[in-house]
């Protein structure tokens, strides 16, 4: 089941196992089953610490929990946890069996001192990307606070309680059988809905820390590649954002990132912190910028507001808030949205396998989605606005050679149906006829392109009327010693590449910015 060079990555992550587990399975003598029965036999091979048992008495099957030998810690897999699970895996064995997880001093100190019993279920499918985040963060915590139980499921695997918990979107979590969060999260965002007092103490925390020379705002490509060029210069460079990576976490394969022929946006997320973190960069992470106060007005430094009631200052900001989904803002679509809309095939897809779905969109993102959900579902009509796809041509020739995609252009659609529950259907209009036609769906992909997340910026620098920051050659925003770069700016061709060469720019630019800073000023 895992190949030979696999193998031996787990026997050496295997090594770090400081106390025996066993994998304790729970089967339905299922076909799956013995696929999930043989994978824990095959890493039981790879380590003397490891050792399967086949006794287990979950009433959810097939499943298993790898569990301590004194049974007090563990955590439970209903799913075969390959794919995009495969890390999981890898790190509950290791922090089971008595690796420390990697959560911050405060954060593991804060999971400790949680009082009550907390039963994690929560819903992923095996390609999800944004899943392992959850199922990662959730896991770590278990093991630090044995009053914590986790059971992560495969919505493809258990499809009947996907159905009957009217699941149609992941990661999906419920705490004590009730649902407590949707989409991704990490543990201090875990954490800070657990505990009430967490997000007073971070904003405490954050109102101590020293002005910046540099701050950055989003956390995605663009900023990074701002941070690791401002920290090479030696300034004093801070980076915020909601989490570490923006939006390419929830971009699958990624083939044009020169340099790199083949990556997924978790990986290339994961690469670009590190390597912002192997530099002298305060990282700020499960933050969201509420307001800017620019320097003319406080004198001295920018104030940056956030969300949490805490404010930073610092000499110049570079803002990199990045992009969202754009939504069709129709009828229907904010009552069922992850109730049948959607926005991530690879995350939901599983979840319609067998069923009839729809992709609005015809640029590259809306042509991708078509191909990959052509491969689970039992039919895809993807709907375009304009007469013709935008995608590039080499996805359109892979398109047209499926046989269960319809194509349907110079099409508006005009309402999303449903039942109360879920959705039924969605209804559009043909541009050319002016004729109204439904189409009935079990899900709805909508990949329409995306909005700049700049709402709190209006009326203090210059956007356009689509909201993108306004900047000049130089990165320069409309206020002096803002700057700006990726995809909330007027640059054009939202790409990685772009983003991360934009974020040097910007960070270059703010460099140059601070040296021509009269003395005082520059000492304030």
């Amino acid at each position: 089941m895992l190949d030979t060079d696999i193998k031996e990555q787990l026997r050496g992550y295997l090594t770090r196992l400081v106390q025996p587990v066993s994998l304790v399975a729970s089967s339905d003598g299922s076909a799956k089953a013995q696929e999930m029965v043989a994978l824990l036999n095959e890493i039981a091979t790879l380590s003397d610490k490891v050792s399967v048992r086949e006794d287990g008495q979950a009433s959810r099957r097939p499943s298993f929990r790898i569990e301590r030998a004194d049974g007090a810690v563990g955590v439970t897999f209903a799913a075969i946890p390959l794919g995009h699970e495969f890390t999981s895996l890898v790190l509950a064995l290791l922090q089971v069996g008595g690796y420390p997880p990697k959560l911050s001093d405060e954060a593991a100190a804060q999971v400790r001192n949680l009082t009550g019993t907390y039963e994690f279920e929560l819903f992923v499918s095996l390609s999800c990307q944004n899943c392992p985040d959850v199922v990662q963060a959730l896991n770590a915590m278990s093991v630090l606070n044995p009053n914590i139980h986790v059971t992560t499921i495969d919505g493809a695997l258990f499809q009947d309680e996907v159905a009957a918990r009217q699941i149609m979107s992941v990661p999906q979590v419920f705490l004590n059988g009730t649902l407590f969060g949707s989409g991704r999260m990490d543990a201090e965002q875990i954490i800070g809905k657990l505990d009430s007092g967490a997000a007073a103490k971070a904003a405490e925390k954050l109102a101590e820390k020293k002005p910046f020379d540099v701050l950055i705002v989003g956390a995605g490509p663009a900023g990074a590649a701002a941070a690791i060029y401002d920290a090479r210069k030696g300034l004093r460079t801070g980076i915020l954002g909601e989490r570490f990576g923006g939006q390419i976490l929830d971009t699958a394969a990624i083939e044009n990132f020169i340099s790199v022929p083949e990556t997924e946006g978790p990986q290339l997320a994961a690469a670009l912190e590190r390597h912002v973190r192997s530099y002298d960069v305060d990282v700020i992470t499960g933050q969201l910028g509420k307001a800017l106060v620019p320097a003319s007005q406080v004198g001295g430094l920018h104030e940056l507001r956030l969300e949490s009631g805490a404010s930073l200052h610092a000499k110049t900001l570079i803002l990199a808030p990045g992009a969202r989904w754009r939504h069709m803002n129709v009828p229907g679509e904010d009552e069922y949205r992850n109730r049948g809309v959607a926005y991530c095939p690879h995350c939901d897809g599983p979840l319609f396998k067998g069923k009839r779905v729809a992709v609005v969109g015809g640029g590259n993102s809306g042509v991708e989605a078509a191909i990959d959900l052509a491969g689970l579902v039992e039919h895809v009509t993807l709907i375009e606005f304009m007469e013709n796809l935008r995608a590039d041509e080499i996805l359109q020739a892979k398109l047209r050679t499926l046989p269960n995609v319809t194509v349907i252009t110079h099409a508006q659609t005009t309402e999303v149906t449903g039942d109360g529950q879920k959705v039924t259907g969605l209804v559009y209009r043909d541009r050319a006829s002016g004729e109204t036609h439904t189409v009935t769906l079990a899900g709805i992909f909508v990949q329409i392109g995306l909005v700049p997340n700049t709402e709190w910026l209006r009326g203090v620098v210059e956007l356009t009327d689509r909201g993108e920051i306004i900047v000049n050659a130089h990165g320069a925003t409309s206020v002096p010693g803002v700057f700006a770069a990726g995809d909330a700016t007027t640059t054009p061709y939202k790409q990685i590449i772009i983003a991360t060469g934009e974020g040097a720019k910007a960070a270059l630019s703010a460099f140059d910015y601070l040296i021509r800073l009269p003395v005082a000023q520059e000492a304030a």
